[in-house]
């Protein structure tokens, strides 16, 4: 019988540009918090019908999200930074989605995962929300009908990669203010 190998491809994430010497490290402050944000985030599920089944996929061993520092997922709005909504959703339920976006603490991201939270998807009823940014901003859209989990994978790396690089005054730009009061959020 042959014997199990198992090759590890453990990558430690690149440190920003910045002035390196024996002891120290020196960079911009923009570089450092965006790197900590992009590698802790915290994500709460709101997930409906088909696509959550698939989320449940995506956290489980095989795929395993704790690999991008999303090991705890968080229920509870004013611990999370990241709201990912998956699956249908009801015109009734939108006025707790909002609310939930609203409670969760600055910075904060939005993901729209599968073609129901994006678009309706084939739901084109009076009962359906045709798409979360109706009344949430999203950062992000995650094809599929329901996605697969590497789709989930891809979507939460482009959720890394404006953590990353995001401007720490970014929030308090009028733009941003300007998308807020768009959506009638203060």
């Amino acid at each position: 019988m042959g014997k199990l190998v198992k090759k590890s491809k453990i990558e430690i994430a690149k440190a920003p540009e910045g002035l390196e010497g024996p002891g120290f490290f020196a960079t911009k402050l923009n570089d450092v918090i965006g790197l900590a944000r992009a590698n802790s985030l915290w994500p709460l599920p709101f997930a409906t019908s088909c696509c959550g089944i698939e989320f449940m996929a995506t956290v489980a061993s095989n795929y395993d999200l704790a690999r991008f520092g999303m090991e705890r997922l968080s229920f509870s709005p004013r611990q999370a930074d990241l709201l990912m909504v998956m699956g249908t959703i009801a015109k009734k339920m939108g006025p707790t989605l909002r609310q939930v976006y609203e409670q969760m603490a600055e910075p904060r991201w939005v993901i729209s995962i599968g073609a129901c939270a994006s678009s309706g998807g084939i739901f084109d009823t009076y009962s359906v929300l045709q798409g979360i940014d109706r009344i949430i901003p999203v950062d992000v859209y995650v094809p599929g009908c329901p996605p697969r989990p590497e789709q989930y994978i891809e979507g939460i790396l482009k959720i890394q990669e404006l953590a990353k690089n995001e401007d720490l005054r970014r929030r308090n730009s009028p733009e941003y203010k300007r998308l807020l009061n768009s959506y009638g959020i203060e």
